[in-house]
């Protein structure tokens, strides 16, 4: 238990000291999921994974065990080992995903899917990254830790909407231990911006005495 502890408030932090800026947050709560989503439909166009037959009603096949299912199976376990309570719902969010994209897949066809998906795939990421350039000041976490920046950040951006609405935490205390490595990541990062402008600033006045 004290392990599963560590390795949420770290994961958490290390994710919230990119998004600390309320706007931002606000933004990826509206964008994070729907590019989750939309990822999905797409996989729905993946051959299947598993040797077991696609789920049908009648002749129409309703769910097909490919790609966009093993990326909600991920998604869904990862978060259930984070946290049982907020993991759980999560899970349960990410197999509706995959349900609905499935079924919207099916309707839309690949030629319209892939067209809907890049329009709103582009629409989400060019929110996202206003947030940060604009609110933020701070580039993204994936250009840090992209695998961890795509795991966590619908797990985030959920625990951040139950804390704030709810005032649920994982654990008692949570969010004041969260707060405070956040706090820390963020002096940490300001500080090497600032050692790093001052590198700058010494190697112009070394060109200026060159010249």
């Amino acid at each position: 238990m004290a392990g599963l502890v560590v390795i949420l408030e770290k994961h958490f932090a290390l994710y919230g000291a990119y998004h600390s800026n309320p706007t931002n947050i606000f933004i990826h709560m509206l964008f994070v999921w729907p590019i989750f989503f939309t990822s999905l439909l797409l996989l729905y166009f993946t051959p299947p994974i598993l040797a077991a037959p696609p789920i049908q009603l009648g002749s129409e096949t309703l769910l097909v065990f490919n790609y966009g299912f093993l990326l909600a199976l991920i998604y869904g376990l990862f978060y259930v080992g984070l946290d049982r309570k907020a993991g759980s719902f999560a899970a349960l969010i990410c197999f509706l995903c995959w349900v609905s994209s499935s079924r919207l897949a099916r309707l839309l066809g690949f030629s319209m899917a892939w067209k809907v998906v890049l329009a709103a795939q582009l629409f989400c990421w060019t929110g996202q990254f206003t947030g940060h350039g604009v609110f933020e000041k701070r580039a993204p976490a994936l250009l840090d830790n992209l695998t961890q920046a795509f795991l966590m950040a619908p797990f985030f951006v959920l625990l951040e909407a139950l804390q704030s609405f709810f005032g649920y935490e994982p654990y008692p205390g949570f969010h004041a231990s969260v707060e405070a490595k956040i706090k820390f990541e963020i002096n940490e990062w300001k500080e090497k911006k600032k050692k790093k402008k001052k590198k700058k600033k010494k190697k112009k006045k070394k060109k200026k005495k060159i010249s």
